[in-house]
């Protein structure tokens, strides 16, 4: 008999349309490879995520994205159920999710990591912490969510005005000017490496998920030994967060130096997203990278 997977997608975050997306694209993926699916649109009711928990599927792929999805929360959750799921654990998501946090894990493995400082929004407002460029980000958003590039003549700071609704914290981090490089690990294995080009400035929210908002070189064009390299940190940095499954690594090159900026747990399953397009690349279909990621869960835990 084939697997019953529960799908979780939506979610009450920053990303709950891109999660349903996501959630749609592996749900067909899923149905395509003979799994029995059943579609979960997550709301912030626990009780009746529960409910729909119910009868208990054998797995649980989450294609939730950003906060309380991805940082350890509904994980938390499904070990308390016992329900095996998809991607990294309960503390792999919150370290991968905790920007200071995992920047020092990075560093202390031996991973090159942008100069940052956490400061109070306060500070921003009443001057500059850092020469310019720099780069202000929430402590705990995905997707490029709250992302600022401070550069010459900008006088934008996170305001008191509800504009800014990540929190009291930001963290302000040197600006490293180059190539946009990604890498996604499946399990052990980093699968290739992409260079991202955009004419947004940075590759923010809309870059990431708009149709054209982005080009994706695959094969990067850099160097054999930047290529090798970018390889082995992406999944020195997933070791390092202990995460397993699949996860995707963010690097930027100065023409000198890769320095990883995050890794993020859950990455995006679009049509646009990065770790599905470096799977083709390698030879693993969408409909076996899904099928992959659910026989891969620990249903013996």
């Amino acid at each position: 008999m084939s697997r019953h997977v529960a799908v979780l997608m939506g979610g009450w975050s920053a990303e709950r349309e891109v999660s349903l997306v996501s959630g749609a694209a592996v749900v067909n993926a899923l149905k395509t490879a003979g799994y029995r699916t059943t579609a979960i649109d997550v709301q912030r009711d626990m009780g009746a995520l529960m409910t729909r928990l119910y009868p208990r599927p054998d797995a649980v792929f989450n294609a939730l994205h950003g906060r309380y999805g991805e940082d350890g929360c509904v994980q938390g959750l499904l070990n308390i159920l016992d329900i095996p799921y998809t991607h990294s654990g309960v503390l792999a998501s919150a370290l991968a999710m905790d920007k200071p946090m995992s920047k020092l894990l990075f560093a202390a493995a031996g991973i090159p990591v942008a100069e940052h400082e956490v400061v109070h929004r306060k500070q921003l407002l009443g001057g500059e912490v850092m020469d310019r460029p720099y780069v202000i980000k929430p402590l705990n958003e995905g997707s490029s969510v709250g992302v600022h590039i401070v550069r010459d003549g900008d006088n934008w700071a996170p305001s008191d005005d509800g504009s800014w609704p990540f929190g009291s914290k930001v963290m302000v981090e040197k600006y490293i000017d180059g190539k946009e490089l990604t890498v996604a690990v499946m399990g052990d294995r980093p699968l290739a490496v992409t260079e991202i080009t955009t004419g947004r400035g940075f590759y923010d929210y809309d870059a990431k998920y708009v149709e054209g908002g982005s080009s994706h070189v695959i094969p990067a064009g850099v160097e054999d030994d930047v290529y090798e390299e970018a390889l082995r940190l992406s999944l020195l940095a997933h070791q390092t967060l202990g995460c397993r499954g699949v996860s995707r690594a963010d690097l930027r090159y100065d023409g000198e130096t890769l320095f990883m900026l995050e890794v993020n747990t859950q990455p995006g399953m679009t049509t646009t997203s990065l770790v599905p397009e470096q799977a083709v690349h390698v030879g693993i279909s969408f409909e076996e990278l899904c099928s992959w990621m659910v026989e891969n869960v620990d249903y013996d835990s």
